[in-house]
Parts: structure tokens; C-alpha cells; sequence
């Protein structure tokens, strides 16, 4: 099966834990190599042409950041890996979570909403073109849900590329233009919502390594 993610789209990766929501958003982001089958960009292939997606932000699984270090401290050392964002950006990103007044606490000292909330911002901080969320609603209150709502809604009209996989029936009925339903690692379904423009990431019958053994290719599927 070929997959299409499109520009100025959400799209919700969704079924039961264990259905290979969480792999197919690593494989992605090129977190793991897959066996066969191919993950392109714009044209560009994932460890051929290159190695990593270009220009993405990413929350997998639990945010984890250096415990010693503030809020804003913490998105200070990640944005000094490309020096794209100054701190007004930080601060920009921060305030979009609902951190700003946060951010000078030690990230040790931050709940789990507000683990999660950074760990949001830091996805989204260099404005990236292709935006990856594994259950980003986890350990959010409801301010921090509507707070989210508010910043996957804007992502989609800048024209980024949403990805996300989630249990949270309102978020994926209410977010989403593309719900893509998965199975013991393979696709089974694919609701379109809201036809977007068709661009980004093409996935044509993606297989982890056989030796993981969580994503699986039969048949052209999932």
C-alpha cells in the first residue's frame, strides 16, 4: 500500500496499542530503516538521498530532556543544533504551549502535562514543514488540549504536514482531514476527510527490520 501525506493536512494514525502506529511515525522520521518499501520527501528517499526528513519536528513517545536544565534552557541547547531560532522563537514557542512563565523553572521540577507541553514545543519551534505526534494529548489538561487544538489548526493553515497518532476520539474527529486505521503493523482503512494538497511524504509498503519485527510487509499492505 502507498500512503500520502499532504501539505496543509492532519492526518491520524489510529488503532489498538500494538498496531504499529508508534513504528510507522519512527520509520518517518528516520528513527529506524526499513527493510523494504520506501519513505520519500518531495521525491527524496529516506537513506538514499537523505538520512533524516527535512525540516521536521518530532514528539515520540515521552518528551525527555536533561533534568538539571530549565524549560527554556532545554530548547536553548536543541535549537543550538541548527541555529535557526533565537530566543524570541523559544519564547514564542514556549508562550504557544503556555510555558512562558515557566520556563525559567528546572525541567525537574515540571509536572507531567508540562513535560509534555515542552516536549510540544519543541516540535514545533523551528516552524517545521512536516510535524510528527505520537498522543500528544497524553498527561494534557484541558487547557493544554485546547491550547494544542489551537496549534495543530495552525500548523495545517501555515501549510505544514501533521501527522499524528492518537486515542483521543474528539481530537481525531475534530483535527484531523485524513484518518488512516492500522492493524498489527499493517494499514487496513483510510478515511479522507478533507482532501489537501497531495505533497511531502510518499511511504510505499514500509517494513521495519525483520529482526524488530513489528511492522510487516504482505501482499503490498502494512
Amino acid at each position: 500500500m502507498t500512503l500520502s501525506f499532504g501539505s496543509g493536512t492532519v492526518s491520524a494514525l489510529v488503532g489498538i496499542n500494538g498496531s504499529g502506529k508508534t513504528m510507522l511515525l519512527r520509520a518517518i522520521a528516520g528513527f529506524i530503516k526499513t527493510s523494504a518499501g520506501s519513505i520519500s520527501f518531495d521525491g527524496k528517499v529516506l537513506f538514499k538521498d537523505i538520512y533524516f526528513p527535512p525540516n521536521a519536528g518530532v514528539l515520540i513517545e515521552n518528551p525527555a530532556f536533561l533534568e538539571s536544565y530549565t524549560g527554556f534552557g532545554n530548547l536553548k541547547l536543541l535549537a543550538g543544533i541548527r541555529n535557526i531560532v533565537d530566543d524570541e522563537g523559544i519564547d514564542f514557542a514556549l508562550s504557544r504551549v503556555g510555558l512562558l512563565e515557566a520556563k525559567a523553572k528546572k525541567y525537574r521540577a515540571y509536572s507531567l502535562g508540562m513535560k509534555q507541553r515542552l516536549g510540544i514545543a519543541a516540535a514545533i519551534m523551528e516552524t517545521p514543514g512536516l510535524l510528527l505526534l505520537d498522543e500528544p494529548t497524553n498527561a494534557l489538561d484541558t487547557d493544554g488540549v485546547e491550547l494544542l487544538e489551537r496549534i495543530v489548526h495552525a500548523e495545517r493553515e501555515r501549510g505544514a504536514t501533521v501527522i499524528m497518532a492518537s486515542h483521543d476520539q474528539r481530537a481525531i474527529e475534530q483535527w484531523c482531514d485524513v484518518v488512516i486505521h492500522m492493524e498489527q503493523g499493517r494499514v487496513t482503512g483510510k478515511d479522507d476527510l478533507n482532501i489537501g494538497r497531495a505533497r511531502e511524504c510518499v511511504i510505499e509498503t514500509v517494513t521495519e527490520d525483520s529482526s524488530r519485527g513489528a511492522l510487516g510487509c504482505e501482499r503490498g499492505r502494512l
